[in-house]
C-alpha cells in the first residue's frame, strides 16, 4: 500500500442474499497451492497476485448470472489482492471485504501491527473481515488477549462506519474429541454448533458484536436456528453467512440446505470450494487462463443458484 488514506466511502453494503467469493487466503496458498518454503521471491508473489486477479475475472464474469435478488461480494487481501480490489470497489455491484488479520496464525494479530488502521481504511471496503480461532475449551488468558484486540476492531468500525465481519472457526480440542471417540465427523455433529453458541456469547459479553458471523456449516437446522439466534442475543441485528472451508460439493449444498432457510443467515462466503481446483490445473499447466477463469465462473454462480433456491425451501436437506 501506498499514499494516503482514500477520501472516498464504499457503498451501502447488502445484507440480503450476499454471496461472497473468499479470496483472502495467504499463508496456505502460498505452501499448500505454489508448494513455496519460503517467503515469495517478487516473481512468485506477481503470480500469485495475477492469479487472484483471474478469481476476481471469474467473479466479474458471473454477475450477469446471478440470480437477481443476490449481491456479489469479494473477500480478498491487500497482500496480493491489491488489484482485485480496486477493481471490484469501481465496479458498484461487488461488496468488497478486506481482512484484517495476519494470515497463518493461531491467535489473532493484526496484519501491520500498530499501522493496521491506516491500511484497512486505505480501500473503499463495505466491510472489514477479521479471522478468529476460539473454542469454550482454550485457555483464559489466550482467549480474553483475543478478544481485547478484536474488540479494537469493532471499536474502530464503529468510528468509521465500517461494518465488520467476523470468520469464526471452532476446532475441536483432544477433550472435545475424547467425547465423540475422536471422531471429527461426530464433533461437527454432535458438539461444534454448541460450541459455536457458546464462543458468540463470550465474544459478544467482551464487546466483539460484529454485523456479519461468517460461521462454518452446521449439521442441524436446530443448531444453525440457535447459531442465529444468538447473533441477535439481547436485540443484537447480528446476521450469519456459512463459510466453506474447503468442504466437497456435497457437504456445502447439506450445510446451504440447513442454514438458507433460517431466519438470521443471508448468504455464504466461499473460497476454495470455488476456485482451488481451477487454480491448481492452472498452476500445474493443465489448463489455460480462459478455462480457468470460467470454471470459477462456473463454480460461484452453482452455489450462488443453489443457495437462493435452498433459501426458498426449494430443496431438500442432503443426507
Amino acid at each position: 500500500m501506498t499514499g494516503t488514506v482514500r477520501d472516498h466511502s464504499p457503498s451501502t453494503p447488502t445484507y440480503e442474499n450476499l454471496l461472497i467469493c473468499a479470496v483472502d487466503h495467504r499463508a496456505s496458498l502460498e505452501s499448500d497451492l505454489y508448494g513455496l518454503t519460503a517467503p515469495p521471491t517478487p516473481a512468485q508473489a506477481a503470480k500469485i497476485a495475477g492469479d487472484k486477479l483471474l478469481v476476481y475475472e471469474g467473479v466479474v464474469d458471473a454477475l450477469p448470472q446471478l440470480p437477481g435478488s443476490t449481491r456479489a461480494g469479494l473477500l480478498i487481501d491487500e497482500h496480493y489482492g491489491a488489484t482485485a480490489a480496486e477493481l471490484a470497489s469501481l465496479t458498484g455491484r461487488i461488496d468488497l471485504a478486506m481482512p484484517v488479520e495476519e494470515s497463518g496464525q493461531e491467535w489473532f494479530h493484526f496484519e501491520y501491527g500498530e499501522d493496521w488502521r491506516r491500511h484497512a481504511e486505505y480501500f473503499p471496503a463495505a466491510f472489514s473481515k477479521i479471522l478468529v480461532r476460539d473454542n469454550p475449551r482454550f485457555g483464559d488468558s489466550d482467549r480474553n488477549a483475543q478478544a481485547a484486540k478484536l474488540s479494537q476492531v469493532i471499536s474502530w468500525s464503529r468510528e468509521v462506519g465500517r461494518p465488520v465481519i467476523l470468520e469464526l472457526l471452532v476446532p475441536a480440542t483432544p477433550a472435545d474429541l475424547a467425547t465423540v471417540d475422536g471422531s471429527a465427523d461426530r464433533y461437527d455433529r454432535e458438539v461444534r454448533g454448541a460450541a459455536t453458541v457458546r464462543v458468540m456469547e463470550y465474544l459478544q459479553d467482551r464487546g466483539v458484536e460484529p454485523a456479519i458471523w461468517k460461521v462454518e456449516g452446521l449439521e442441524s437446522r436446530a443448531d444453525a436456528e440457535a447459531v442465529a439466534r444468538t447473533a441477535r442475543r439481547g436485540g443484537r441485528a447480528g446476521r450469519c453467512v456459512v463459510l466453506g472451508r474447503h468442504a466437497p460439493r456435497e457437504k456445502l449444498d447439506r450445510w446451504l440446505a440447513i442454514a438458507a432457510p433460517v431466519e438470521g443467515f443471508v448468504g455464504f462466503a466461499i473460497g476454495r470450494s470455488i476456485w482451488w481446483e481451477a487454480l491448481d490445473h492452472y498452476v500445474r499447466g493443465r489448463t489455460g487462463r480462459d478455462e480457468a477463469r470460467a470454471a470459477v465462473t462456473e463454480a460461484y454462480v452453482g452455489y450462488a443458484r443453489y443457495y437462493v433456491r435452498a433459501r426458498a425451501g426449494e430443496v431438500n436437506v442432503p443426507a
